[in-house]
């Protein structure tokens, strides 16, 4: 399908910024017409619950405006929030790789959403018949089980200091605008994403607010790109990013 007839068929990718809309193109650019047709846009709010671990896996999530984490509550009733997604991504299309009837993560939404769902059945129907698409999704799922395997290792051989080091380097190549990323959520997200307890965050903040890496406005705080390339570099000595 061309990108003008998606545009055409899908009015709210004319209000997306221009990536997320050439993403969300470029991934529903061979689905047949009768699968466009069921795509359905939902809102949700901030953070919301809206697929949780081994229930059954009914629909397919795209998220096209906002952004998703992925969350863990196994480990000694810790929250470990594990990867986010800004990007189009089928959420539960790993569940169809594999061959799962249930969700093997629960997912939450960090910010104000606008997805995209499709119901399962339709999912498959879709992929079994499209080789292309197929090989496609097989590409991202691999990608994405690439990027959470190295994470998880990393983490290994990283100290408080250089878990948030990390997870902000990370933030800035994400969400830095203008060459600053402003380092929201509290201290309680910061251990989620990183697995450190809060004291050793608040620890690990210091140092690095004390060290000049990162910097403060008022209660706020930033990371401009010459801190950002400094932490890279410390991160970088155990770590290749």
């Amino acid at each position: 399908m061309q990108s003008d007839e998606l545009y055409e068929k899908l009015p709210f990718l004319k209000k997306l910024d221009k990536s997320r809309a050439e993403q969300f193109v470029d991934y529903f650019k061979t689905a047949p017409d009768w699968l466009i047709e069921k795509l359905y846009v939902e809102d949700m709010e901030k953070e919301v619950v809206f697929v949780r671990e081994n229930t059954p896996v009914d629909y397919i999530y795209f998220i096209i405006k906002g952004s998703i984490e992925a969350v863990d509550f196994r480990f000694q009733g810790v929250i470990y929030e594990f990867m986010r997604f800004d990007r189009v991504y089928a959420m539960g299309g790993m569940e169809y790789i594999m061959d799962k009837p249930t969700y093997g993560t629960t997912l939450r939404t960090v910010t104000k959403c606008k997805v995209v769902r499709i119901s399962m059945k339709d999912f498959s129907r879709w992929m079994n018949q499209d080789i292309v698409a197929l090989k496609k999704e097989a590409q991202r799922v691999g990608e994405y089980l690439f990027e959470d395997a190295r994470k998880g290792r990393a983490f290994l051989f990283l100290n408080g200091e250089e878990r948030v080091a990390m997870l902000v380097v990370e933030r800035y190549e994400r969400y830095a605008k203008n060459g600053v990323l402003y380092i929201k959520g509290s201290r309680q997200h910061i251990s989620n994403a990183t697995g450190l307890c809060v004291k050793t965050v608040q620890r690990a903040i210091k140092k690095l607010t004390d060290d000049g890496l990162v910097s403060k406005d008022g209660a706020k705080l930033f990371v401009t790109s010459k801190q950002y390339y400094e932490m890279k570099k410390i991160v970088g000595k155990v770590v290749d990013m």
